[in-house]
């Protein structure tokens, strides 16, 4: 069952790959994720990715937190080698929850 995610921060993290080095965009996309669940203010994630196109949601508890994960070295070393090596293009979006409710077939 979803949380209720009403009051947090999303970041919205939207992207194409090159194809190229496979194995080690999956070990990055790996240690970024058990990286960002160790970092204070975060509060989950969901992710999709079909042919190449990913679409990753990151939940932090404020503003205040997505930026520390922003700033973080580990996290800031692996965003700019997605930059040379494993992305063609990304789009990043970041909002407030106002609403969030779920629904789940029995």
């Amino acid at each position: 069952m979803a949380e209720d995610r009403t009051g947090q921060l999303v970041v919205m993290f939207v992207s194409e790959r090159t194809g190229d080095d496979p194995e080690g965009y999956a070990a990055a996309a790996e240690a970024m994720d058990r990286l960002a669940a160790q970092q204070p203010g975060y509060r989950g994630i969901d992710g999709v990715s079909a042919d190449g196109l990913g679409i990753t949601l990151s939940y932090w508890a404020d503003e205040a937190s997505a930026v520390a994960w922003r700033k973080h070295p580990e996290h800031a070393a692996t965003r700019e080698a997605g930059r040379g090596r494993w992305y063609k293009w990304y789009r990043l979006h970041v909002a407030d929850i106002h609403r969030s409710y779920s629904w789940t077939r029995e």
